[in-house]
Protein backbone atom coordinates (compact mmCIF):
# COMPACT_ATOMS: atom_id res chain seq x y z
CA UNK A 1 0.00 0.00 0.00
CA UNK A 2 1.29 3.87 -1.02
CA UNK A 3 1.80 5.85 1.48
CA UNK A 4 0.68 9.69 1.33
CA UNK A 5 4.54 10.54 0.87
CA UNK A 6 4.67 7.92 -1.93
CA UNK A 7 1.70 9.44 -3.90
CA UNK A 8 1.79 11.74 -6.73
CA UNK A 9 -1.30 13.55 -5.33
CA UNK A 10 0.31 15.83 -3.25
CA UNK A 11 2.81 16.72 -6.10
CA UNK A 12 0.06 17.29 -8.64
CA UNK A 13 -1.91 19.37 -5.57
CA UNK A 14 1.45 21.55 -5.68
CA UNK A 15 1.79 22.03 -9.22
CA UNK A 16 -1.89 23.38 -8.87
CA UNK A 17 -0.89 25.54 -6.41
CA UNK A 18 1.62 27.36 -8.53
CA UNK A 19 -1.28 27.44 -11.77
CA UNK A 20 -2.89 29.65 -9.84
CA UNK A 21 -0.84 31.57 -7.36
CA UNK A 22 1.51 32.65 -10.49
CA UNK A 23 -1.14 34.29 -12.25
CA UNK A 24 -1.54 36.97 -9.17
CA UNK A 25 1.84 38.62 -9.95
CA UNK A 26 -0.05 40.06 -13.10
CA UNK A 27 -3.49 40.79 -12.43
CA UNK A 28 -2.71 41.92 -9.15
CA UNK A 29 -0.77 44.85 -10.95
CA UNK A 30 -4.08 45.36 -13.28
CA UNK A 31 -5.92 45.23 -9.65
CA UNK A 32 -4.02 47.69 -7.72
CA UNK A 33 -3.47 50.63 -10.64
CA UNK A 34 -7.31 50.52 -9.26
CA UNK A 35 -8.05 50.44 -5.82
CA UNK A 36 -5.18 50.16 -2.71
CA UNK A 37 -3.38 47.03 -1.54
CA UNK A 38 -4.79 46.76 1.84
CA UNK A 39 -8.38 47.28 0.06
CA UNK A 40 -7.23 44.25 -2.39
CA UNK A 41 -6.13 42.32 0.63
CA UNK A 42 -9.30 42.42 2.65
CA UNK A 43 -11.69 41.08 -0.48
CA UNK A 44 -9.01 38.67 -0.88
CA UNK A 45 -8.90 37.40 2.89
CA UNK A 46 -12.67 38.19 3.23
CA UNK A 47 -14.13 36.31 0.46
CA UNK A 48 -12.27 33.55 0.88
CA UNK A 49 -13.07 33.14 4.24
CA UNK A 50 -17.01 33.44 3.43
CA UNK A 51 -16.35 30.66 1.22
CA UNK A 52 -14.15 28.23 3.87
CA UNK A 53 -16.69 28.72 6.15
CA UNK A 54 -19.66 28.07 3.87
CA UNK A 55 -18.24 24.65 2.61
CA UNK A 56 -17.52 23.59 6.15
CA UNK A 57 -20.52 24.46 7.75
CA UNK A 58 -22.09 22.46 4.66
CA UNK A 59 -19.99 19.39 6.09
CA UNK A 60 -20.76 20.34 9.37
CA UNK A 61 -16.46 20.29 10.57
CA UNK A 62 -16.13 23.44 11.51
CA UNK A 63 -15.53 23.45 14.91
CA UNK A 64 -11.66 22.14 16.83
CA UNK A 65 -10.80 19.12 18.97
CA UNK A 66 -8.21 20.89 20.80
CA UNK A 67 -9.38 24.36 22.48
CA UNK A 68 -5.87 25.68 22.49
CA UNK A 69 -5.39 24.74 18.39
CA UNK A 70 -7.78 28.35 17.84
CA UNK A 71 -4.93 30.19 19.76
CA UNK A 72 -2.35 28.58 17.54
CA UNK A 73 -4.10 29.05 14.15
CA UNK A 74 -4.93 32.62 15.04
CA UNK A 75 -1.13 32.74 15.84
CA UNK A 76 -0.53 30.86 12.28
CA UNK A 77 -2.82 33.10 10.65
CA UNK A 78 -0.16 36.33 11.24
CA UNK A 79 2.18 34.52 9.65
CA UNK A 80 0.23 32.97 6.90
CA UNK A 81 -2.33 35.27 5.39
CA UNK A 82 -2.05 38.72 7.37
CA UNK A 83 1.72 39.44 7.50
CA UNK A 84 2.08 37.30 4.46
CA UNK A 85 -0.76 39.32 1.67
CA UNK A 86 -0.38 42.46 3.29
CA UNK A 87 3.68 42.44 2.50
CA UNK A 88 3.16 40.96 -0.82
CA UNK A 89 0.28 42.51 -2.20
CA UNK A 90 1.79 46.14 -0.87
CA UNK A 91 5.28 45.39 -2.26
CA UNK A 92 3.68 44.13 -5.36
CA UNK A 93 2.33 47.89 -5.78
CA UNK A 94 5.64 49.28 -5.12
CA UNK A 95 8.03 47.12 -7.37
CA UNK A 96 8.33 45.75 -10.46
CA UNK A 97 6.01 41.93 -11.21
CA UNK A 98 9.71 40.65 -12.44
CA UNK A 99 11.22 41.65 -9.25
CA UNK A 100 8.45 40.12 -7.37
CA UNK A 101 9.06 36.63 -9.18
CA UNK A 102 12.83 36.79 -9.12
CA UNK A 103 12.38 37.52 -5.28
CA UNK A 104 10.48 34.20 -4.65
CA UNK A 105 13.56 31.99 -4.79
CA UNK A 106 14.12 32.98 -1.34
CA UNK A 107 11.54 31.41 0.07
CA UNK A 108 12.32 27.76 -0.22
CA UNK A 109 15.60 28.83 1.39
CA UNK A 110 13.58 30.68 4.26
CA UNK A 111 11.14 27.85 4.66
CA UNK A 112 14.22 25.23 5.11
CA UNK A 113 16.74 27.55 7.42
CA UNK A 114 13.50 27.92 9.71
CA UNK A 115 12.50 24.04 9.68
CA UNK A 116 16.02 22.79 10.02
CA UNK A 117 16.15 26.38 13.29
CA UNK A 118 13.41 24.45 14.99
CA UNK A 119 14.23 20.62 14.00
CA UNK A 120 11.46 19.87 11.76
CA UNK A 121 13.60 19.73 9.09
CA UNK A 122 16.83 17.72 8.02
CA UNK A 123 19.52 20.28 6.62
CA UNK A 124 21.10 17.67 3.87
CA UNK A 125 23.46 18.73 1.50
CA UNK A 126 21.40 17.29 -1.63
CA UNK A 127 18.36 19.43 -0.25
CA UNK A 128 20.45 22.43 -0.17
CA UNK A 129 21.89 21.73 -3.49
CA UNK A 130 18.44 21.10 -5.24
CA UNK A 131 17.29 24.32 -3.41
CA UNK A 132 20.51 26.33 -5.19
CA UNK A 133 19.83 24.49 -8.77
CA UNK A 134 16.44 24.95 -9.12
CA UNK A 135 17.10 28.70 -8.20
CA UNK A 136 19.89 29.21 -10.42
CA UNK A 137 17.00 28.09 -13.03
CA UNK A 138 14.75 30.31 -12.00
CA UNK A 139 17.04 33.35 -12.02
CA UNK A 140 18.83 32.20 -15.75
CA UNK A 141 15.27 32.12 -16.70
CA UNK A 142 14.15 35.02 -15.48
CA UNK A 143 17.16 37.15 -16.15
CA UNK A 144 18.09 39.53 -13.26
CA UNK A 145 18.26 41.89 -16.23
CA UNK A 146 14.88 42.28 -16.44
CA UNK A 147 14.66 43.35 -13.01
CA UNK A 148 15.04 46.52 -11.42
CA UNK A 149 16.20 47.04 -7.91
CA UNK A 150 16.83 50.94 -7.97
CA UNK A 151 16.06 53.09 -4.82
CA UNK A 152 12.33 53.56 -6.82
CA UNK A 153 11.23 49.68 -6.34
CA UNK A 154 13.50 49.26 -2.86
CA UNK A 155 11.07 49.05 0.03
CA UNK A 156 8.24 47.25 -2.84
CA UNK A 157 11.48 44.94 -2.67
CA UNK A 158 12.11 45.05 0.94
CA UNK A 159 8.62 43.76 1.88
CA UNK A 160 8.53 40.99 -1.06
CA UNK A 161 11.39 39.80 0.94
CA UNK A 162 9.70 39.97 4.18
CA UNK A 163 6.55 38.10 2.88
CA UNK A 164 8.97 35.53 1.42
CA UNK A 165 10.16 34.85 4.68
CA UNK A 166 7.00 34.85 6.31
CA UNK A 167 5.38 32.14 4.25
CA UNK A 168 8.42 30.62 4.73
CA UNK A 169 7.99 30.80 8.49
CA UNK A 170 4.04 29.48 7.44
CA UNK A 171 5.62 26.28 5.32
CA UNK A 172 7.92 25.12 7.93
CA UNK A 173 6.04 25.25 11.38
CA UNK A 174 2.57 24.43 10.16
CA UNK A 175 2.57 20.89 8.94
CA UNK A 176 1.97 19.17 12.55
CA UNK A 177 -1.68 21.29 13.09
CA UNK A 178 -2.69 21.11 9.62
CA UNK A 179 -1.84 17.32 9.80
CA UNK A 180 -4.12 17.25 13.10
CA UNK A 181 -7.07 19.55 12.45
CA UNK A 182 -7.33 18.75 8.72
CA UNK A 183 -5.99 21.03 5.65
CA UNK A 184 -9.57 22.87 4.90
CA UNK A 185 -10.82 22.92 9.02
CA UNK A 186 -7.06 24.60 9.70
CA UNK A 187 -7.03 26.94 6.49
CA UNK A 188 -11.06 28.30 7.17
CA UNK A 189 -9.84 29.37 10.60
CA UNK A 190 -6.75 30.96 9.61
CA UNK A 191 -8.70 32.59 7.00
CA UNK A 192 -11.28 33.62 9.71
CA UNK A 193 -8.88 35.29 11.94
CA UNK A 194 -7.10 37.12 9.44
CA UNK A 195 -10.66 38.33 8.54
CA UNK A 196 -10.96 39.82 11.92
CA UNK A 197 -7.61 42.00 10.86
CA UNK A 198 -7.83 42.79 7.56
CA UNK A 199 -11.67 43.51 6.48
CA UNK A 200 -11.85 46.31 9.09
CA UNK A 201 -8.35 47.85 7.65
CA UNK A 202 -9.53 47.38 4.38
CA UNK A 203 -13.00 48.82 4.23
CA UNK A 204 -10.91 51.94 5.88
CA UNK A 205 -8.93 52.03 2.89
CA UNK A 206 -11.64 51.34 0.52
CA UNK A 207 -13.91 53.94 2.09
CA UNK A 208 -11.59 56.06 -0.25
CA UNK A 209 -12.20 54.84 -3.38
CA UNK A 210 -14.28 56.04 -6.15
CA UNK A 211 -16.55 52.80 -6.67
CA UNK A 212 -18.54 53.95 -9.58
CA UNK A 213 -14.79 54.05 -11.54
CA UNK A 214 -14.47 50.43 -10.82
CA UNK A 215 -15.18 48.70 -13.78
CA UNK A 216 -17.40 45.08 -14.02
CA UNK A 217 -14.25 43.24 -15.21
CA UNK A 218 -11.88 44.79 -12.15
CA UNK A 219 -14.42 43.71 -9.82
CA UNK A 220 -14.34 40.16 -12.06
CA UNK A 221 -11.03 39.97 -11.47
CA UNK A 222 -10.85 40.54 -7.75
CA UNK A 223 -13.02 37.88 -7.58
CA UNK A 224 -10.89 35.72 -9.52
CA UNK A 225 -8.28 36.50 -7.14
CA UNK A 226 -10.23 35.89 -4.13
CA UNK A 227 -11.43 32.72 -5.69
CA UNK A 228 -8.72 31.05 -7.84
CA UNK A 229 -5.60 32.51 -6.87
CA UNK A 230 -6.35 32.94 -3.26
CA UNK A 231 -9.09 30.08 -1.76
CA UNK A 232 -7.85 27.52 -4.09
CA UNK A 233 -4.22 27.00 -3.79
CA UNK A 234 -4.18 28.26 -0.05
CA UNK A 235 -6.41 25.27 0.31
CA UNK A 236 -4.18 22.79 -1.84
CA UNK A 237 -0.97 23.90 -0.32
CA UNK A 238 -2.14 22.87 3.43
CA UNK A 239 -3.42 19.81 2.19
CA UNK A 240 0.13 18.97 0.71
CA UNK A 241 1.83 20.22 3.41
CA UNK A 242 -0.10 17.70 5.73
CA UNK A 243 1.49 14.92 3.57
CA UNK A 244 4.55 15.95 1.98
CA UNK A 245 8.09 17.72 3.90
CA UNK A 246 7.83 21.08 4.51
CA UNK A 247 11.10 21.77 1.71
CA UNK A 248 9.09 20.10 -0.75
CA UNK A 249 6.00 22.23 -0.88
CA UNK A 250 8.32 25.15 -0.87
CA UNK A 251 10.87 24.44 -3.30
CA UNK A 252 7.70 23.69 -5.84
CA UNK A 253 7.57 27.78 -5.95
CA UNK A 254 9.70 27.63 -8.06
CA UNK A 255 7.47 26.12 -11.04
CA UNK A 256 5.75 29.50 -10.92
CA UNK A 257 7.35 31.14 -13.91
CA UNK A 258 8.03 28.29 -15.82
CA UNK A 259 4.45 28.04 -15.64
CA UNK A 260 3.83 31.24 -16.80
CA UNK A 261 6.44 31.08 -19.18
CA UNK A 262 4.02 28.33 -20.81
CA UNK A 263 1.33 30.33 -20.25
CA UNK A 264 2.78 32.93 -22.56
CA UNK A 265 3.91 30.19 -25.16
CA UNK A 266 -0.05 28.81 -25.52
CA UNK A 267 -1.73 32.05 -25.53
CA UNK A 268 0.58 35.29 -26.18
CA UNK A 269 2.19 33.26 -29.22
CA UNK A 270 6.11 33.21 -27.64
CA UNK A 271 8.64 30.85 -28.52
CA UNK A 272 10.30 27.88 -26.42
CA UNK A 273 14.02 28.46 -26.82
CA UNK A 274 17.57 26.80 -25.88
CA UNK A 275 17.87 29.05 -22.74
CA UNK A 276 14.23 28.09 -21.59
CA UNK A 277 14.73 24.59 -21.87
CA UNK A 278 17.87 24.49 -19.93
CA UNK A 279 16.28 26.96 -17.27
CA UNK A 280 13.25 24.21 -16.73
CA UNK A 281 15.55 21.29 -16.69
CA UNK A 282 17.51 22.90 -13.58
CA UNK A 283 14.52 23.59 -11.99
CA UNK A 284 13.27 20.35 -12.41
CA UNK A 285 16.26 18.26 -11.56
CA UNK A 286 16.49 20.81 -8.36
CA UNK A 287 13.16 20.14 -7.36
CA UNK A 288 13.50 16.22 -7.80
CA UNK A 289 16.33 16.45 -5.67
CA UNK A 290 14.76 17.59 -3.13
CA UNK A 291 11.80 15.17 -3.41
CA UNK A 292 14.19 11.96 -3.81
CA UNK A 293 15.92 12.76 -0.56
CA UNK A 294 12.87 12.91 1.17
CA UNK A 295 11.72 9.70 -0.68
CA UNK A 296 14.49 7.82 0.38
CA UNK A 297 14.22 8.56 3.85
CA UNK A 298 11.11 7.44 4.26
CA UNK A 299 11.78 3.97 3.09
Amino acid sequence: MKSNEKSLAPYLALIGVQLTFGSLAVIGKVVLAVIPAVALVSFRVGITALILVAVQAARGRIWLTEKSDYWRLAAMSIVAVTANQMLFVTGLSMTKASNTSLLAVTIPIFALTVGSFLGTEKLTKLKIAGIVMAAVGVIFLIDPRNASFSSETTIGDILIILNSLSYGIYVATSKSLLTRNGAFRSIMWIFVFAALICVPLGAFSFSAVDVGTITPAIWLLILYIAVIATAAPYFLNAWALARVNPSTVAVFVYFQPVIGFLLAVAFLGEKIDFKFVLASALIFAGVFLVIKKFTLSET
